[in-house]
């Protein structure tokens, strides 16, 4: 039996919003083809594809690869990849899924209709002597710059900002690591803080909605919020909404998912 090929909309509930991601459901007895991994991910042009073969173990290898890259950690597509074993009959709908990656061991979990994910915390340090492109390319000016293993973390003081920013990518490309997350407070009582995430060196201008940016923002707004219980908006085009709890050096993600094509790959 050939390969599944899936799209989905992770972090909404509803066909067309939140950040499209491929999920390739490989069998068990399939080998890992990184030349072939990177074309299919460039074929599908979504800003991540992602790999999922069963262990013998009962768990699941997973990978992710944006067109032109393979990256270390991705929530959307790991919230996309859970959603398809339970959807397809893969995995019973009541059991964990555990997912074994570059970035350690992941888990989720169904709770109603949501999808529950441990992640690893991803704490931002602050810096003192951040690239002057970084800064000059968003086109702001920063309260805040941090730095993760991934990305730079720059707070700013309104949604309204956050909302109105339009970096330069061609000299934002030139900023080392993954990409670069910009978030400030929430001007809506409906969430606690909101979000933008930008990675044009990874082939990615602006990602809808970045699960593992969260593994970020999570402890860098819990202190000032006052809360480990939080809930997010990402401010691109298509939007959608993370749940977030900090638990010590892990993070839970919350999210829902909405499978949009069902195919297999020829």
């Amino acid at each position: 039996m050939g390969s599944k090929i899936y799209t989905v909309d992770a972090f909404s509930d509803r066909p067309f919003r939140g950040n499209p991601a491929a999920v390739c459901s490989m069998p068990a007895d399939e080998a890992w083809d990184e030349p072939w991994m990177q074309g299919l991910a460039a074929e599908m042009k979504h800003s991540e594809t992602a790999f999922a073969r069963p262990r013998a173990d009962g768990g699941f290898d997973l990978r992710w690869f944006t067109p032109t890259v393979e990256v270390d950690l991705c929530g959307h597509a790991t919230l996309a990849a859970a959603h398809v074993l339970w959807e397809s009959g893969t995995l019973a709908g009541d059991k964990e899924a555990a997912f074994h990656t570059r970035s350690g061991v992941l888990k989720a979990r169904r709770r109603g209709g949501w999808i529950d994910m441990d992640f690893p915390a991803e704490p931002a340090a602050a810096v003192t002597d951040a690239p002057a492109a970084l800064v000059e390319a968003l086109r702001i000016r920063p309260k805040f710059i941090g730095r993760n293993r991934l990305d730079y973390l720059v707070q700013i003081n309104s949604e309204s900002a956050l909302r109105s920013v339009e970096p330069d990518f061609r000299l934002l490309k030139n900023v080392t690591g993954r990409g670069v997350i910009v978030t400030s407070p929430s001007e809506s009582g409906d969430f606690d803080f909101v979000s933008r995430f930008f990675a044009p060196g990874a082939g990615i201008d602006e990602d809808p909605v970045t699960g593992s940016a969260h593994c970020c923002l999570g402890p860098y707004w819990a202190p000032k919020l006052g809360k480990t219980a939080m809930f997010a908006y990402q401010a691109s085009a298509r939007g959608g909404t993370v749940g977030v709890e900090v638990k010590g050096d892990r993070v839970i993600l919350r999210g829902q998912a909405v499978t949009v094509v069902r195919g297999e790959l020829a």
